[in-house]
């Protein structure tokens, strides 16, 4: 039932689609539907509690990846290209939703996007002397960049081949952060 909301609210968005094209498309009742979901926005709340989680997960499996810090970097922004690639169009749940104006909705997305930071922001921190604002700051924008830069290549038909993208962003990221000095160290981050 998830995997058929899921292609209906991509398709339709969360107000054009309607719990019938949904169970329509799962192959069960209206009534069976709501045995399991009460309402339409319980059933998108599922999917995006889905979703928000497996982006979680990836970026987490990224950082966990290595302890090489610009093989870190790449394996970060590739989470988010794989991401919004991969997972029948689902990124558009969680960044581009026509429901943000609803509060659990809004929730749930503020809270994977800093959640994302928070595990970036905190490598950061182990890794500099910088404070732990200033690393959450600049893992607010290392998330932001491959999230916006992953859903622009996209939405424009992939002009740039996914490997070359990947590595153009992770080379840029990298660049970016790799100025900032290890701990106890003076020279920039490798």
């Amino acid at each position: 039932m998830l995997g058929a909301a899921q292609e209906v609210f991509v398709a339709q968005g969360y107000h054009a689609a309607a719990m019938d094209d949904i169970a329509d498309r799962a192959g069960v009742s209206k009534p069976v539907l709501y045995q399991h979901f009460p309402g339409k926005l319980d059933l998108y709340l599922a999917l995006l509690d889905q979703h928000c989680e497996a982006l979680l997960r990836s970026v987490r499996q990224a950082l966990a990846s290595t302890h090489d810090n610009k093989a870190r970097v790449a394996a970060t922004m590739n989470a988010y290209f794989d991401y919004v690639e991969h997972e029948g169009g689902a990124f558009r749940l969680v960044f581009e939703s026509d429901l943000t104006n609803e509060p659990q909705v809004r929730e749930r997305v503020d809270q994977v996007s800093l959640d994302c930071a928070k595990l970036v922001g905190a490598v950061i921190a182990e890794d500099t002397d910088l404070p732990e604002e200033e690393s959450m700051l600049l893992a607010v924008s290392l998330c932001g960049m491959a999230q916006v830069t992953a859903r622009h290549w996209l939405s424009s038909g992939q002009p740039v081949p996914r490997e070359v993208a990947k590595s153009l962003i992770g080379a840029l990221a990298w660049r970016g952060i790799a100025g900032f000095p290890m701990q106890g160290d003076t020279a920039p981050v490798r």
